[in-house]
């Protein structure tokens, strides 16, 4: 079975609590106490009036399973929570307080519209993920296979004497079932605390979710939101200019491109990895807001009013992120963000062009999020270090020594936990490999110096045959592993470093340069990172200096 979500996030519009209709609205004498799945139809009146919050977390967290059973215990009439809603006396509008989940199942099987149909493809501006292609359709399948579509359904009882008895007992399920409804009632400041009372009670907001709800107007936020979905889905940036909000777009797109491509599936086929793993992933969003916020130097105290409170007096006070009205600042974030990502990944002339499987991903294959900020923090510090030609000259023996002991990223993650918890021990085991390849370490020297000087504490081991256990049958990690070490053997190198390349990060370097009379031969290019050729190469250096056999030297 399918482990993606379902992405339901276009079923239901998002809209501000405090938008206002531009009439005066009659406030209603009675409230409904029950709703039918023929009023969440495109055309029915409560469907187009039907909002949920905009800061509400996007409706991805269901199964193919839970959004089959939810249809199939609904049209069985087995107890369903009940749906709580407000009605804004502003717009009159009628926002969900909680039941999105529940209500968009109902409604993705009333729409036909799994994350992958016409209302999805026009909120994600037709880029939809293979991910999410692949959830859609096994939700399809499972309903298909449980009750039907609702379609037939609709039309069984106009065919009662050819339809199937099992159908048609649903389908007169459908006719009374409905579902019961709460309200509450208040101005919007009772909607919004109602809204994080409920959802912390049943299904906590996980913490950095919830982070991005309170900053959901402040430009970190804005920026991880953007990149995320490429630019696409609900636009959290729309009160902006229509000039800052392509902007915002245009980076969101480049970026995306450059970390989450190719898609990444289940089985690694092959080392063409996208270097921050999974868009589509439950860990995605954390990461790209902790990396929006590493780049532009932002800690918790400016956007979370509880961390500041808690600030230490001596430390100084501490300037507060103010949130963005023009987008400017949203579009400086994404900037810095884009020239990161720009120097691990892609063709620009200052790319390193690192290779996702040496530096981002573990033995068994699995995408490692700490490892992907804890590269992004190496190359920013070569950078304010001026280190990017030592880091050159040695690049070879440095990946050699990753790729022959990618299991100490295993063990440090072990240790610390994900994402920032582990990049500090990472980042120093980074920055004792280069130093003690400098002082010409042998690989004894350079674990032991990691084991004993360290700070923090690097719990790295060598791992014998006796730690090495394994059943009879291969294991998916298994496989994957074998894959990962049969490609990255047979990698392309760069002639210039003779580290590894990545084909999507590479470029043709002219063996005998232009100007000194070389020709566009063939026999006179070849394969290089980016900055290998334009920074290491044209900057005057030679070839590096540690003997490797993969550079070749014109």
């Amino acid at each position: 079975m399918a482990k993606h979500m379902v992405n339901l996030d276009a079923l239901i519009r998002r809209e501000d609590f405090e938008a206002a209709a531009p009439d005066v609205l009659t406030q209603p004498s009675g409230l409904a106490a029950n709703l039918s799945v023929a009023e969440l139809g495109p055309e029915s009146f409560m469907y187009n009036v039907l909002r949920k919050p905009d800061f509400q977390r996007e409706t991805a967290n269901w199964t193919p399973d839970k959004v089959a059973a939810l249809v199939r215990n609904f049209l069985e009439g087995d107890l369903i929570p009940a749906v709580i809603l407000w009605r804004s006396p502003k717009s009159g509008n009628i926002f969900t307080i909680d039941g999105a989940h529940r209500l968009s199942a109902l409604i993705a099987w009333v729409h036909d519209d799994y994350g992958d149909k016409h209302r999805s493809l026009r909120f994600f501006d037709g880029i939809i993920p293979t991910e999410q292609l692949k959830a859609a359709e096994t939700t399809r399948k499972l309903i298909q296979e449980s009750v039907g579509s609702f379609n037939e359904l609709k039309l069984a009882l106009q065919n009662a004497d050819t339809t199937p008895k099992d159908k048609l007992r649903l389908a007169r399920n459908l006719s009374a079932f409905a579902l019961q409804l709460q309200w509450v009632n208040g101005e919007a400041e009772k909607a919004e605390s109602s809204f994080f009372r409920i959802n912390q009670q049943a299904t906590p907001i996980e913490a950095t979710e919830l982070d991005m709800i309170k900053a959901r107007r402040k430009p970190n936020a804005l920026a991880a939101r953007a990149f995320i979905r490429a630019g696409t889905g609900h636009k959290y940036w729309s009160s902006f200019d229509e000039s800052v909000q392509l902007e915002i777009e245009s980076h969101a797109k480049e970026v995306y491109d450059l970390i989450f491509r190719p898609t990444l599936d289940l089985s690694i086929r092959s080392t063409d990895l996208p270097v921050a793993g999974q868009g589509y992933s439950a860990d995605s969003l954390k990461m790209v807001f902790e990396l929006v916020n590493f780049i532009n130097k932002l800690r918790p105290e400016m956007w979370r009013i509880e961390a500041r409170k808690r600030a230490i007096p001596s430390q100084g006070a501490i300037a507060a992120l103010a949130d963005d009205l023009d987008g400017a600042a949203t579009i400086e974030f994404m900037r810095a963000t884009k020239k990161a990502a720009m120097k691990i990944a892609g063709n620009s002339p200052a790319s390193l062009g690192l290779h996702p499987a040496v530096y981002f991903y573990s033995a068994t294959g699995r995408f490692q999020p700490a490892a992907f900020l804890a590269a992004v923090a190496f190359t920013q510090e070569l950078v304010e270090r001026r280190r990017l030609n030592k880091y050159t000259d040695l690049r070879y023996t440095f990946e050699d020594f990753l790729v022959k002991y990618k299991h100490f990223l295993n063990q440090i993650v072990q240790a610390y936990g994900s994402l920032q918890r582990s990049v500090p021990a990472i980042l120093e085991l980074y920055r004792i490999l280069l130093d003690a390849l400098a002082d010409e370490l042998s690989e004894e020297e350079v674990i032991l110096r990691m084991q004993k000087n360290s700070n923090p504490r690097l719990p790295v081991k060598i791992i014998t045959d006796e730690d090495r256990k394994h059943g009879r049958n291969f294991s998916s990690e298994t496989k994957n592993a074998i894959v990962l070490k049969t490609t990255l053997e047979s990698s392309p190198r760069c002639n210039i470093c003779g580290a590894r390349l990545h084909l999507r990060a590479m470029t043709i370097d002219h063996k005998i340069r232009k100007e000194d009379g070389g020709t566009g031969d063939p026999v006179n290019g070849h394969m290089t990172h980016p900055y290998c050729n334009s920074g290491y190469k044209e900057g005057g250096h030679g070839y590096p200096s540690v003997t490797n056999p993969h550079a070749n030297q014109a």
